[in-house]
C-alpha cells in the first residue's frame, strides 16, 4: 500500500519543533512549511482596529511586565515538563523545512500542489485563507490550546481557570475550516495544570495532551476510520490575551497564575 503523505503547516518556534518530532517519530513528516512571524506593526494595527487602544495597550503591558518574566521564572518547570513527558525540542532538519513568508502565499500554494499531500497538519499558524484551504484535496488538522466552542481563540486552561471552569480545561483537535477553531471536533482531552504551573506553563502541558490525541487521529486517518465527535452544548466564545490589569485581578482575587 502506498504510504500516505504528511505535510506540517506551522510557525515558527519551540511548540513547532516538538510537534514535527513527534509526528515524524510515528509517521514521517514529508516536509514542515513553516511562516515567518507576522509584521508585528500590521498585527498591531490590525488588533488596535478589532479591540481598541485601552485593550490593546493593556495586552502590550501584560506581555513585557507579566508574560516574558513570567517565562523566565518557569524555565525549570518548562523543563520538568519537556523532561517528564518526553517531549523533542530538537530544531527541524534542515532538509526537511521549507520557510514561506506566509501560511496564505503563492509559495505555500505552489507547495501544497507539487506535494500533494494526503494529509496537512497545523500548528500555530496565523488564519489559513479559504484559497489555501480548497487548494489541494485533503483534510487540514489543528490541535487548539482550549475546548471548543466554548474557548476559542487563544490560553483556553488560563481562561478555564480564570472562570472556574476547570471540566472544560484542556485541547481540541479538529478539522480546520475558515473561522476561527470553528471546525468539526475530532477528539478533546482534559488538562489539569498543578500548583506549579501558571500562563507561561498551560499552554506546554497542552501541547503535550493534544500530541496524544493528534497522533490518535492520525492513526484512525491512516486507518480510515477517522470520524467527527458530536460538539458539546457549549456556548461560542473568542478569548484573547489578558491586559495587565485583568491578569492582576484574576491573580489577586482568584489566585489564576
Amino acid at each position: 500500500m502506498k504510504s500516505k503523505k504528511i505535510v506540517l503547516l506551522a510557525g515558527k518556534g519551540i511548540s513547532t519543533n516538538i510537534v514535527f518530532n513527534s509526528l515524524n517519530q510515528n509517521f514521517a513528516v514529508v516536509t514542515a512549511i513553516v511562516e515567518e512571524p507576522e509584521n508585528r506593526k500590521i498585527f498591531l494595527k490590525r488588533r488596535l482596529k478589532k479591540l481598541g487602544f485601552a485593550t490593546v495597550l493593556g495586552q502590550v503591558l501584560f506581555q513585557i511586565l507579566i508574560s516574558k518574566p513570567l517565562s523566565v521564572l518557569s524555565k525549570k518547570r518548562h523543563q520538568e515538563i519537556i523532561s517528564q513527558l518526553g517531549l523533542n525540542v530538537s530544531e527541524i532538519p534542515a532538509e526537511k523545512m521549507v520557510t514561506v513568508k506566509s501560511v496564505n502565499s503563492k509559495t505555500t500554494l505552489e507547495l501544497l500542489h507539487e506535494i500533494n499531500p494526503d494529509l496537512v497538519i497545523v500548528n500555530g499558524t496565523r488564519i489559513i485563507s479559504k484559497k489555501v484551504l480548497s487548494s489541494i484535496n485533503c483534510k487540514f488538522i489543528n490541535t487548539h490550546a482550549g475546548i471548543t466552542p466554548k474557548y476559542r481563540g487563544v490560553h483556553g486552561t488560563y481562561w478555564a481557570l480564570v472562570n472556574n471552569d476547570l471540566e472544560n480545561s484542556g485541547v481540541t483537535v479538529h478539522f480546520v475550516d475558515e473561522g476561527i477553531d470553528t471546525g468539526n471536533i475530532i477528539y478533546q482531552s482534559a488538562v489539569v495544570p498543578t500548583e506549579k504551573d501558571n500562563f507561561s506553563t498551560y499552554p506546554l502541558l497542552q501541547l503535550a495532551e493534544g500530541l496524544r490525541i493528534l497522533n490518535r487521529a492520525i492513526q484512525d486517518f491512516l486507518e480510515d476510520k477517522l470520524v467527527v465527535q458530536k460538539e458539546k452544548q457549549l456556548e461560542s466564545l473568542l478569548w484573547y490575551h489578558p491586559t495587565l490589569w485583568k491578569y492582576a485581578y484574576h491573580r489577586i482575587f482568584k489566585g489564576v497564575k
